[in-house]
């Protein structure tokens, strides 16, 4: 399925960079006179490999590209843009790990005064919509360098797309941030490829034929076939048309077969060529193998990156989701094939923690990824996974081609528990629950050896309806999976929790809903700290939903409700946090307005007290 690439040379670079420059002075240290790419980056450059800032220049460094960094500058104009002085090839554009307004923002729209991925915690080292401001900074700051987009904000944004905060349908982000080329996915192979055709003289924003990429052109070009989304003035005038691309967009998600897609916005074609394929597991290990310095930046001094610290001690060992999931954007960015390292690349990254980050003390904090036990499954047969359209490999019912053999998994958690200087090993990654049931020796090894004091898990609702539009599996997987924990926990010995996470507001829920689900909670002796309300990310296919209110997957399944207005979103969390104080009073008039008074007392039978005369 996946094939050797051609991104990594013959042989390894003999004198990695200690860190990628940030200045001058450090790049005069290196010996050279300027550089071949600068990456802006949105977050605080930390060198590892879940920042992929860091990926994407120690990549092409091992290709021999000389890589600069500007992370999260002042962009108020362009002079720290010049920093480094004018890149030789171009500069490779992202807002950072996340998209700078979900950053930002909460559900409700607030304004969130903190930042994970600045140091210090600092909130308001970004500006809004980081690509398109930073890619106008770097063409005022050398107007004839070309700019190359990527990143998860320009992943998710690289086609017409509905946006929660200016509640309209906005451009690609490629045309609004007047980029040459804006690079979707993991994008290790397209990188290399733009960087090697742009040392030989080509212009990144005439590049054609790189997967994972889209650019803008003045028409069809002769002889190139793709499937044709509706237009953006098409999809910003009509919801039922914007379902329509979004479903159409999601059909074409398999990289083995996906053909290209193209977008009219105005009197330009928007191309987008096929997904990237998914790299081989020799080359992902190297990937994660690079030379990294395994810290942050010494211009930090040392101050507090939250996401450094949650991540340090942890390893990442697989990439991609077959889940498919509504509401989430990680298939929409990293693919729905997994593409697994090797047991030996995971040790040999374990035995790096320990020797090289400081503080360690024997705890691996994790080991996972987007999802803790899907390494190394996938489809088991390969004529049927170039054929496969659908969304997800697990929705309605796990397919028959699909591996669930967690036996591979069990033997890696016992060679980390093996590695000189590891005590424990936890997993702190989200579990897939509908399929760990199928395996009762991995939850058995799971809570036996993984599992500290509690378990996240992510049921996200209890009722049909919203789980179907969600594309979860129904409550009754995760009552299984809560026995077989339960049970595994009581022959171990151990006091376990599960902590389950749900969510508010969800297209496809109704007060009722979130009223059973309430209960619900309240029978099952769960009392939820941190809820989660919907947010409409960009490109989802449950954005599609609330702002056409309709399932692209299912056009002819009826209309979809979405709680919309501040009022009823609030009262769907609210639900969540039943047993919160400040929320009865809400509950109360909502409970009488649905006939359900007889829920407002002070028994066991009801689900909030009555308010005081």
């Amino acid at each position: 399925m996946a094939q050797p690439s051609n991104i990594f040379p013959d042989h390894a670079i003999a004198d990695p960079a200690p860190f990628l420059p940030m200045s001058r002075a450090e790049m005069e240290r290196l010996g050279w006179d300027e550089c071949d790419v600068v990456l802006v980056t949105g977050d605080a450059y930390v060198d590892h490999p879940s920042f992929g800032m860091a990926v994407i220049g120690r990549l092409l460094e091992a290709r021999g590209f000389r890589v600069g960094i500007i992370a999260q500058p002042d962009w108020n104009g362009p002079e720290p843009f010049r920093a480094l002085g004018r890149p030789r090839l171009f500069f490779g554009v992202t807002a950072g790990n996340m998209d700078s307004m979900v950053n930002r923002y909460t559900s409700d729209r607030r304004l969130r005064h903190d930042d994970n991925y600045t140091p210090g915690g600092e909130g308001g080292r970004r500006p809004d919509r980081a690509v398109i401001v930073y890619a106008q900074r770097c063409r005022e700051a050398f107007k004839d360098v070309p700019v190359v987009l990527g990143g998860i904000e320009a992943s998710l944004r690289r086609v017409a797309h509905f946006d929660i905060w200016s509640e309209k349908v906005r451009r690609s982000v490629l045309l609004d941030a007047k980029a040459d080329l804006l690079v979707f996915g993991n994008a290790e192979g397209a990188i290399v490829e733009i960087a090697r055709r742009a040392a030989a003289g080509e212009s990144p924003g005439e590049m054609t034929g790189i997967r994972g990429t889209a650019r803008v052109g003045k028409a069809v070009s002769e002889g190139e076939t793709a499937v044709r989304l509706p237009s953006y003035e098409q999809v910003r005038d009509d919801p039922e048309q914007y379902a329509l691309a979004s479903g159409l967009l999601h059909r074409e998600s398999n990289p083995l077969n996906a053909r290209p897609l193209v977008q009219r916005h105005g009197d330009r074609d928007l191309w987008l060529e096929p997904p990237p394929l998914p790299l081989a597991t020799d080359d992902l290990d190297r990937v994660y193998e690079l030379p990294y310095a395994r810290a942050p930046h010494p211009s930090y001094g040392g101050a507090r990156i939250p996401a450094w610290e949650m991540i340090r001690f942890s390893v990442a060992i697989m990439r991609g989701c077959f889940g498919g999931c509504s509401f989430c954007s990680i298939t929409e960015h990293e693919g729905r094939i997994v593409q697994s390292r090797s047991q030996d690349s995971i040790l040999r990254e374990i035995e790096a923690v320990r020797d090289r980050t400081a503080g360690f003390t024997g705890t691996i904090s994790d080991l996972g990824g987007p999802t803790a036990n899907m390494w190394r499954l996938g489809c088991t047969d390969a004529r049927a996974q170039r054929l496969c359209r659908r969304p997800s490999c697990v929705h309605p019912a796990i397919c028959k081609w699909l591996g669930t053999d967690h036996t591979p998994l069990i033997g890696l958690y016992r060679a980390a528990r093996k590695v000189p200087g590891v005590k424990t090993v936890a997993i702190g990654s989200g579990v897939r629950y509908d399929l760990a049931v199928l395996s009762p020796a991995y939850v058995d090894e799971l809570v036996g050896h993984h599992v500290g004091g509690y378990l996240k898990i992510a049921p996200e609702h209890t009722e049909d309806g919203p789980l179907a539009r969600m594309m979860k599996p129904g409550i009754g997987a995760f009552e299984r999976f809560r026995k077989m924990f339960d049970d595994a926990a009581r022959r171990a010995g151990k006091k376990l929790y599960l902590i389950p996470y749900f969510i508010a507001a969800h297209p496809g829920t109704t007060d009722q809903d979130m009223l059973n689900l309430a209960l619900w909670l309240k029978r099952n002796g769960f009392k939820p700290d941190q809820v989660q309300t919907f947010l409409p990310s960009p490109m989802s296919l449950a954005t599609a939903m609330y702002h056409s209110g309709r399932d692209p997957l299912r056009p002819g399944s009826g209309p979809v409700f979405t709680a919309k207005g501040l009022k009823q979103r609030r009262l769907h969390k609210a639900f969540l946090r039943y047993h919160d104080p400040e929320n009865w009073p809400m509950l109360r008039e909502a409970l009488a307005g649905m006939g359900r008074a007889d829920l407002i007392g002070p028994g066991r039978q009801h689900l909030v007290p009555r308010g005081r005369r």
